[in-house]
C-alpha cells in the first residue's frame, strides 16, 4: 500500500473518530444532567441531603438516577437523528447494569450505596455499545442533523 493510499483514509478515519468522542462526550453530558435532575428531584420529594440519601436509600437512589439519564438520553439522541433502535440499545445499557447491582443489595450480598459503581457500568456499557456499533457513531450525520420534520 502507498503512503498516498494511507493519506487519503486518514481524513476519513480521523473524521469517524472525531464523531464517535463527539457522542460519547454528548452523551456523558447529557446522562450527567439527567441524573441531577432526577436526583434533585429525588432529594426534594424525600427530603434528604445526597449522602443521606445514598446511604438510607441506595437503591431507590440508583433506580432514579437510571430512569432520569435514559429518559433524557433517549430523547437528545432522537432528537439528533438516531434510528429507534439506537436508542432502545443504549436505553438498555443505560438500565441493565443497574439490575445486577439492585438484586446484590436486595440480597445484601453487597452493603452501601451503589451509585457510583452504577455510573461507572453504565459508562463502561456505552462505551462498549458504541464500539460494537462503530459504525452508527463514527458517522456524522446520526449525530448533526435533526430528524425530518424536527423543528430546530
Amino acid at each position: 500500500m502507498s503512503a498516498h493510499g494511507d493519506i487519503r483514509r486518514t481524513p476519513g478515519h480521523a473524521s469517524a473518530k472525531l464523531h464517535f468522542l463527539r457522542h460519547l462526550v454528548e452523551m456523558t453530558l447529557v446522562m450527567m444532567v439527567g441524573m441531577v435532575t432526577s436526583a434533585a428531584v429525588f432529594l426534594s420529594a424525600i427530603g434528604l441531603q445526597v449522602d443521606e440519601a445514598l446511604r438510607q436509600y441506595p437503591v431507590h437512589f440508583v433506580l432514579v438516577q437510571a430512569l432520569g439519564m435514559t429518559a433524557l438520553m433517549v430523547v437528545w439522541m432522537h432528537r439528533r437523528g438516531h434510528a429507534w433502535r439506537s436508542c432502545s440499545e443504549m436505553a438498555a445499557a443505560m438500565i441493565v447494569p443497574a439490575v445486577p447491582l439492585v438484586c446484590l443489595r436486595l440480597l445484601h450480598v453487597i452493603g452501601g450505596p451503589i451509585c457510583g459503581a452504577y455510573c461507572a457500568l453504565t459508562i463502561a456499557a456505552m462505551i462498549l455499545l458504541m464500539v460494537y456499533r462503530r459504525s452508527d457513531y463514527g458517522m456524522g450525520a446520526a449525530v448533526a442533523a435533526p430528524p425530518r420534520g424536527a423543528s430546530v
